[in-house]
């Protein structure tokens, strides 16, 4: 994978945190997911239409950081980035997992296709 690739994908993670951020999860993952992802969070597995309207619909995170993070070709329009992650809200204990998602080349980009948070 080229390294303008691999950026692209590490982008595409940093703006998912700051949609979650400032309040456009809606309007990022809607364009993002395709249209049969699945994410995976702590709590249960989620189709793209309620991990949309989960994410549009929970509080906003104040701050985030990202680490650790890796991005793995798997040949055949397919990538990995890999990462942990550390994220605070308001009046509620810091949230620090593991993360994976997986991409597709589509539409001329990069789409979410699956999603996982393991703490």
């Amino acid at each position: 994978m080229r390294t303008q690739e691999a950026e692209q994908l590490v982008a595409l993670e940093r703006d998912g945190w700051d949609a979650l951020t400032h309040g456009h999860a809606r309007e990022f993952y809607d364009e993002v997911l395709t249209s049969e992802a699945v994410m995976v969070f702590p709590f249960g597995v989620m189709e793209r239409g309620d991990a949309i309207d989960g994410m549009a619909e929970s509080r906003r995170w104040r701050d985030y950081s990202l680490d650790h993070i890796e991005v793995h070709d798997l040949g055949a329009g397919l990538a990995v980035v890999t990462y942990h992650v550390h994220a605070e809200r308001d009046e509620e204990d810091p949230f620090d997992a593991m993360l994976a998602s997986t991409y597709v080349r589509s539409r001329g980009g990069w789409r979410m296709m699956l999603h996982q948070q393991s703490p």
